[in-house]
């Protein structure tokens, strides 16, 4: 049998960095949704303020994403191992303080912490 060449391409797609991300699923797979949330202030516009948000979802299939939070579980565990304890940081620790504490004062509805992940 003769040799083939084989050409592959690869196409790499952009960094993209988080600030939020949501999960759902249906009965074939789960849907990871990761977003970028981005103020602009833009001098010209009579409005001045611009949110710009980008989404990148990701559709896994319930086995593979169960093997993906096994393959992160043990990254996490390395990556705390060499670094130390994975925490939020103070800033954000504060933040959800005071935010549980004008929710108490409010009364409106239920106390809840914000989080970027959920």
């Amino acid at each position: 049998m003769p040799e083939q060449q084989l050409n592959v391409n690869i196409n790499d797609g952009e960094a993209f960095f988080a600030h939020e991300a949501s999960v759902s699923f249906n009965p074939t797979q789960f849907v990871l949704d990761f977003k970028s949330v981005t103020p602009r202030i833009d001098m010209r516009s009579k409005q001045g303020h611009n949110i710009n948000l980008k989404h990148n979802v990701i559709l896994v299939e319930p086995h593979n994403a169960k093997a993906f939070i096994e393959l992160l579980t043990k990254m996490v565990e390395a990556y705390e191992k060499q670094f130390g304890k994975i925490e939020k940081p103070k800033a954000i620790k504060e933040f959800e303080k005071k935010h549980k504490e004008l929710a108490k004062k409010a009364k409106e509805h239920t106390a809840t912490t914000p989080s970027y992940f959920g």
